[in-house]
């Protein structure tokens, strides 16, 4: 059975925002660790109802939702999700290296435009070339970017390259997502790192005891937010069959994380507490996961022609600084009509 996404898609409903909330909770006992940042620690902060935490950030959470799409043995994307856009790095050797799916600048990454390849970065200069001057057409960035990586439509992206239209061509994310926990108490705790040789060495070389403070938290509720900006997958101007995949793949992003990555830390196990809540629009009900999957396919399959390459996949060679064509050799040789390997 067709997911019936009318509610979403048709801007006769005005819905421009897809809200939803699920409760969370440890799978074991009460503590939790949260999320820490340099020079800061944990994010708490005060509101009205009392103290709060941040337990997940928005950049985090946008990895995470990155993060269910990929299998880490295969090297490629979940089954359900072949077929889709994305730039693959292999090593000099062949072998596989990183993607555009979980670098954390997505198509900005080094490794994709700084990889002693410039093949990749010219061909997106060229395909953006008529950006580089006046307000950015955003239909025309937007076929670019799901050419090459749809996901950059959902997640965010910026092309920060001076040589790529001036540096100038960014999408804010249009799913968003973040983890806080309300009504929160410190449960401070500590250990020791003990050396059973040497109970008084040289702690900076790391012999002797090492005493250490931990602080972890509980709370009255952890709650998940996740926010599809509808509104912006309408102005990508991709047609009904590409906001439908964006849709529906945000759609899986969601079911899939809250079914499978919710083990964010060592000390920061969380599952599910029943069904998540859709706040907005209110009629709408979110689709089971195993529907999601039966129907990304099709989806998929419907939008072939918008992305490179026969299986959507752009592959690209990162080429260490011993890997590289020495460009002075290359040219010496060329003179003297041997191969090159640079030019």
């Amino acid at each position: 059975m067709t997911i019936d996404l009318s509610q979403l898609l048709d801007p006769h409903h005005d819905a421009n925002r897809l809200l939803i909330e699920a409760s969370l909770r440890p799978i074991q006992g009460a503590r939790f660790q949260p999320t820490g940042f340099p020079d800061l620690g944990a994010a708490v902060f005060d509101t009205a109802d009392g103290a709060h935490l941040l337990v997940e950030s928005h950049q985090s959470m946008a990895n995470r939702l990155e993060t269910v799409c990929w299998d880490p043995v295969a090297n490629e994307l979940v089954e359900p999700l072949r077929g889709l856009s994305y730039v693959r790095v292999d090593g000099a050797d062949g072998q596989y290296l990183t993607s555009s799916l979980v670098e954390a600048h997505r198509l900005n990454s080094p490794y994709i435009l700084e990889n002693g390849d410039d093949s990749f970065k010219l061909q997106l200069i060229e395909e953006t070339k008529d950006l580089a001057k006046g307000p950015v057409k955003r239909s025309k960035f937007a076929a670019v970017v799901a050419k090459y990586d749809l996901g950059s439509l959902l997640h965010g992206l910026f092309l920060a390259k001076s040589e790529i239209s001036g540096g100038k061509l960014r999408l804010e994310r249009a799913l968003s997502a973040f983890i806080e926990a309300h009504d929160i108490r410190v449960a401070a705790s500590g250990g020791v790192k003990n050396d059973v040789v040497d109970a008084s060495g040289d702690t900076a070389a790391g012999f002797g005891n090492v005493p250490f403070q931990r602080d972890e938290y509980t709370a009255g509720k952890i709650v998940a937010y996740f926010n599809l900006d509808l509104a912006q997958l309408r102005g990508y101007g991709l047609g009904a069959a590409g906001e439908r995949l964006l849709v529906l793949l945000a759609l899986f992003k969601i079911r899939a994380f809250l079914s499978s990555g919710l083990r964010l830390r060592t000390a920061c196990d969380l599952e599910l507490i029943g069904d998540v809540l859709v706040t907005r629009p209110k009629a709408f009900v979110l689709p089971s996961l195993a529907a999601l999957r039966a129907e990304l396919p099709s989806a998929i399959a419907a939008c072939k022609g918008m992305f490179a390459g026969v299986d959507g996949v752009t592959r690209v060679v990162y080429q260490v600084d011993g890997d590289k064509p020495d460009k002075k050799k290359s040219k010496k040789s060329k003179s003297k009509g041997e191969d090159s390997d640079g030019e």
